[in-house]
């Protein structure tokens, strides 16, 4: 596996206070209550949904249509049951329309203790400019930020949070964004 060097951009005295700042707490709640439904076994289109749209604003949603709802719940178990990280991200990655920044996302919300999200915002805030996203790449940044979690006495939750509400601080955007 290539080698990534993730820096984080800003002092770690202030994760705590910039994951306190984060100000989609609410709207984060339906897509965590979806995570856990399919942790409990509701492998539903519904459930990818609204995990999906919460971690895209909505775009692309159509995206997911072209997937059946056996291929849907396929993946979703397959990812609950996984033993290995490569293969969760990997089997949700392979249904239409979900990159890895959006499987990201529905691993983070079906086990926020063990995963953790990947998008520009969070890549920013640990020195990373591009918004390519790989297998490689992720497992890379999960190891990063359960290190930082670890060493800063954070949930990967609250780590996310705060990596997203610096760069959002900061309000700029990458002019590559790609939409996952």
């Amino acid at each position: 596996m290539k080698t990534y060097s993730f820096q984080l951009q800003f002092a770690r005295s202030q994760i705590r206070e910039l994951s306190e700042r984060y100000s989609y707490r609410l709207e984060d709640e339906e897509a965590m209550a979806s995570g856990k439904r399919i942790a409990r076994g509701e492998y539903t289109r519904r459930n990818l949904q609204a995990i999906f749209e919460w971690k895209t604003g909505g775009r692309g949603k159509s995206r997911l249509q072209v997937n059946t709802d056996e291929e849907i719940e396929d993946a979703l178990r397959t990812a609950v049951q996984a033993k290995a990280e490569r293969t969760a991200v990997s089997v949700l990655s392979g249904l239409y329309g979900v990159e890895i920044p959006v499987a990201s996302a529905v691993l983070t919300a079906i086990a926020p203790d063990r995963y953790t999200i990947i998008d520009y915002r969070a890549l920013e805030a640990l020195g990373e400019t591009r918004t390519w996203h790989t297998i490689d790449s992720y497992l890379a940044y999960l190891v990063c930020c359960r290190k930082l979690a670890r060493e800063n006495g954070v949930t990967l939750r609250d780590l996310d949070r705060a990596l997203w509400q610096w760069s959002a601080e900061r309000g700029k955007a990458p002019s590559d964004i790609r939409v996952p």
